[in-house]
């Protein structure tokens, strides 16, 4: 099992950017993952394999309306790149909930491997 606390991740709205032809991850998008990354590096993780269950806590900064789907992708892209799991076609179990306001906003993500049942047939 994995937990870990990150900040709030930007809304997928304002993750991705149109340039010309081109779609990129925006500035904001790239200082999130930055900041992921460099949390996730000083635990010097080996990134887990195999089918994974991913439980999301969500403390938006403030009491706006938001939908807790628009964050989900910027969050596990993160995680991916920080080397928690290989890649997030891993995740076969997600799990998403919103919490109260938090100052400057927060996630709690728990991660844990999947134990194969096949073998109990």
């Amino acid at each position: 099992m994995f937990s870990v606390e990150l900040p709030y991740p930007p809304s997928i709205n304002h993750y991705w950017r149109r340039v010309g032809y081109r779609t990129l991850i925006s500035r904001e998008g790239r200082r999130f993952r930055e900041r992921v990354v460099a949390i996730l590096a000083a635990k010097r993780l080996v990134p887990m394999t195999g089918p994974l269950k991913v439980e999301i806590d969500l403390y938006p900064p403030d009491s706006r309306r938001r939908d807790i789907d628009n964050v989900q992708k910027a969050l596990l892209d993160a995680l991916q790149h920080g080397g928690v799991y290989e890649d997030d076609s891993q995740i076969i179990d997600l799990h998403a909930r919103k919490g109260e306001p938090k100052p400057a906003g927060m996630v709690r993500v728990t991660i844990r491997p999947i134990e194969d049942s096949s073998d109990d047939d």
